[in-house]
């Protein structure tokens, strides 16, 4: 059974800056996805290797961003988050200093997989944010730092353009080295741990066999352009992962503390809410491939922009930089009308940009009107996804939750990328032996991203009526105030009891459902008294402890509806060491 303790109330010691911090962390992870896109077309030479020999210096960061980003959310949510959040950050700057001191293909590759490992980053961030954050910040927090994916890339890419145009290519990396270590003593400075734990142990097993699952699931979508997707590797690797993965799924539903509980999973709210990232993550991906090759190809071709890479860097930078400033206004959205019905607007303002995209590319200011809109609808999409994770999952089991869905978003991104980059090879225009994209792949490839996002459409409107939890809703203390009123109505309230009826100040309860897993803990206040929310109708069993008394578990039911159940915890009188 997984179950969390507390030391403190969250939110308490966490100062103004946290967020901001935590943020910034998240954009510096980020930044790793897009670094070396300014470079792609150079790395064969840069390396002395074959093209398809280069694709693995960006290969490499995206699976082990995958492999790492549900493992390190589960050791965040056992261990610390804060803990695990300066590991990844620091395992980054090793690598990016591996990659900034040489040019050898094996060593880069080692770099840029170390590089990977710190997406992990993200999760952590915003399960640290749900820990600590009072409940009238919490919306605006994780919504920024969600969208932090997002705006790291689009702002490095004009970054990394001036850096790779003026100086040497190794630059970027000790740049991003840089970055890392103002990330690490910043968190150290300010941000504190998570008083929230996950008892168990991790699990090993289950890492093995998600993070093989994962290597040969993406590998060949990485690499079926250059293997070819019906050859005999890239169908034995599909097949291969679909059977490591069911048997690793198998073994999940029999661990009692599992590295991904697939039953919460299962849940309409999560499993929706992840494969409608898997959609955002695919129109992401899209417009950073395209935009960049429109905007810089030369206008001899009859449609290409003939923009500078700095230029063409710049104007998309805004893609980014609207997702940032979207956090707030996600917000007050969200306080209002529910996470489910920002992320269905978020996904029609992206349909309307691609839609207009299809018309818009044959001016540099045309490319900026894109990815305003973009920005703004990925914004909001991006900043959804949070706030439906944890409203619907226990808290001790938000950092894994959380890593889970962040890797949807990075199988929407792999799949974009290989989706994309076949239609744009298969529909070049071959001059001199080099290959020239076409205004009618662009356009087919801004259809693939208008077909995706119709997909995560759908999917959104099939999410359960929007969690107006306290934590994801309030915008004000007077809002928060409320919501903790509504909340009491939801749920078990009392009073903990010693057994001559004096009241048992700071005793831990403990919502347990029918599976054994938790669902919600807290500690009763000076006065005795208690409330716990409840995920759902169904019988639960509450434990109630306290140092100086017996433990007690008392089995109850609540219908699931507003109407809340009173139930008094009475603890026996003998005293025990707890």
């Amino acid at each position: 059974m997984t179950q969390s303790t507390t030391d403190r109330p969250a939110g308490r010691a966490a100062s103004g800056a946290v967020v901001p911090v935590l943020a910034f962390a998240g954009i510096v992870v980020a930044v790793m996805q897009t670094l070396l896109v300014p470079v792609i077309k150079d790395l064969p030479q840069l390396l002395d290797t074959a093209p398809s020999d280069a694709t693995w210096v960006l290969t490499s960061t995206l699976l082990s961003g995958a492999v790492a980003t549900p493992i390190m959310g589960r050791l965040g949510d056992l261990y610390g988050k804060r803990r695990m959040l300066i590991t990844s950050l620091a395992v980054m700057v090793v690598g990016a200093l591996v990659s900034a001191f040489t040019s050898d293909l094996l060593m880069m590759i080692t770099g840029r997989t170390l590089q990977g490992f710190a997406m992990g980053a993200i999760p952590l961030g915003i399960g640290l944010m749900r820990d600590m954050l009072p409940r009238e910040r919490l919306g605006s927090a994780m919504a920024l730092m969600s969208s932090s994916i997002g705006v790291g890339g689009g702002l490095a890419l004009p970054a990394a353009a001036l850096v790779a145009q003026h100086s040497d290519w190794h630059v970027l990396f000790y740049g991003a080295a840089g970055l890392g270590v103002l990330a690490i003593a910043l968190t150290l400075l300010v941000v504190p741990e998570s008083p929230m734990r996950a008892e168990g142990s991790f699990d090993l097993p289950g890492a093995l066999g998600l993070s093989t699952g994962l290597v040969l699931f993406l590998l060949p979508i990485t690499k079926g352009s250059d293997w070819g997707w019906t050859s005999g590797t890239t169908l034995g690797l599909f097949a291969a992962a679909a059977v490591v993965l069911v048997l690793w799924g198998v073994l999940e539903l029999r661990v009692k503390a599992p590295l991904v509980d697939l039953r919460t999973t299962a849940r309409p709210a999560v499993l929706f809410t992840n494969l409608a990232s898997i959609m955002v993550g695919v129109s992401f991906y899209v417009v950073s491939l395209v935009l960049p090759q429109l905007l810089q190809l030369p206008k001899s071709t009859g449609y290409g922009l003939g923009q500078s890479m700095v230029v063409a860097g710049l104007l998309v930078a805004p893609l980014g930089l609207t997702m940032m400033f979207t956090a707030p206004v996600y917000a007050r959205l969200s306080a209002k009308y529910g996470p489910k019905v920002t992320l269905i607007l978020g996904l029609l303002i992206i349909a309307i940009g691609y839609g207009a995209g299809l018309g818009l590319m044959s001016a540099p200011w045309q490319s900026l009107v894109i990815s305003v809109l973009l920005g703004a609808g990925i914004g909001l999409a991006y900043s959804s996804l949070p706030a439906l994770i944890v409203g619907a999952v226990p808290a001790s089991e938000t950092g894994a939750a959380n890593g889970l869905n962040t890797l949807m978003r990075s199988i929407g991104t792999s799949v974009s990328s290989a989706v994309i980059g076949m239609v744009l090879a298969n529909t070049a225009n071959h001059v001199g032996g080099v290959a020239i994209p076409t205004m009618h792949g662009f356009r087919v490839s801004f259809l693939i991203a208008t077909a995706a996002v119709a997909i995560g459409l759908l999917l959104a409107l099939f999410l359960p009526k929007a969690n107006r939890a306290p934590q994801l809703r309030a915008s004000s203390e007077e809002d928060a105030n409320l919501e903790r009123a509504e909340a009491v109505l939801r749920g078990f309230r009392g009073r903990v009891l010693a057994a001559d009826g004096s009241p048992v100040a700071r005793a831990k309860v403990t919502l347990i459902d029918r599976h054994g897993r938790q669902a919600g803990a807290t500690l009763s206040g000076e006065d005795g008294n208690y409330t716990l929310t409840v995920p759902g109708g169904g019988a639960f069993v509450l434990a109630a402890r306290a140092a100086g008394h017996g433990p007690l578990a008392s089995s109850a039911t609540h219908a699931g509806d507003e109407r809340p159940v009173d139930l008094d915890l009475s603890l026996p009188g003998e005293t025990v060491s707890v």
